[in-house]
C-alpha cells in the first residue's frame, strides 16, 4: 500500500484555494494561501507528483451540448474471473457518454454514470455495449432527474 504523503497547513490552503478556483493564477493562489508564488509553484509541482493533485478539468454543462438525460446502470457480471473483470474494466470508461465507472461491493458488480442526448440513444448504448457483452449478466437502468455536486470533501483537506 504506499504511504499518505503528509499534507501540511499549506498544502491544504492550497488545495482549498484550488478547490474554489482551479484555474486561479499563481499570485492569486499566493496572496490567499499567504506564501511567495515561487512556493505556490514547486507545492503545486509536488502535490501532483505524490498523485494528490491528479488533474484540472473542465466542467461542462452538458445540457448545452443537446446531451440531457444522465442515468446510473448498475452492472452484474457473469462471474468473478479476474480477466474478465480487467477486461471490463478497460473497457467500459472508454465507451461513449460513460461519465464515471465505481467497481462495487454488493449485489451490482459496477455502476455506470452514462450520459446520452435521448432514451433512444441510452437504449442502443445498454443494448449495443452491455447486454451484449460476454461479462454482462444483467443490467437495471435508473434516470438521473436532478445531480448535484458535492462539495464535502472539502471538510476532508483539513
Amino acid at each position: 500500500m504506499a504511504q499518505k504523503p503528509e499534507l501540511d497547513r499549506v498544502d491544504r490552503a492550497l488545495l482549498r484555494a484550488l478547490s474554489a478556483n482551479a484555474r486561479a493564477s499563481g499570485a492569486a493562489l499566493a496572496a490567499e494561501v499567504g506564501v511567495a508564488e515561487s512556493t505556490v509553484s514547486l507545492r503545486l509541482r509536488r502535490l501532483q507528483s505524490l498523485g494528490t493533485v491528479r488533474g484540472y478539468r473542465v466542467d461542462v454543462d452538458l445540457a448545452s451540448l443537446g446531451v440531457s438525460l444522465q442515468a446510473l446502470i448498475a452492472v452484474r457480471l457473469v462471474k468473478h474471473d479476474r480477466s474478465e473483470i480487467d477486461a471490463f474494466r478497460a473497457q467500459v470508461p472508454h465507451l461513449p457518454g460513460v461519465l464515471g465507472v465505481f467497481h462495487m461491493a454488493g449485489a451490482e458488480d459496477y455502476l455506470l454514470h452514462v450520459a446520452a442526448r435521448d432514451a433512444e440513444e441510452l437504449r442502443e448504448f445498454v443494448l449495443a455495449h452491455l447486454t451484449g457483452h460476454p461479462a454482462v449478466a444483467h443490467t437495471e437502468t435508473n434516470l438521473i432527474f436532478e445531480h448535484v455536486d458535492g462539495d464535502g470533501w472539502n471538510r476532508l483537506v483539513g
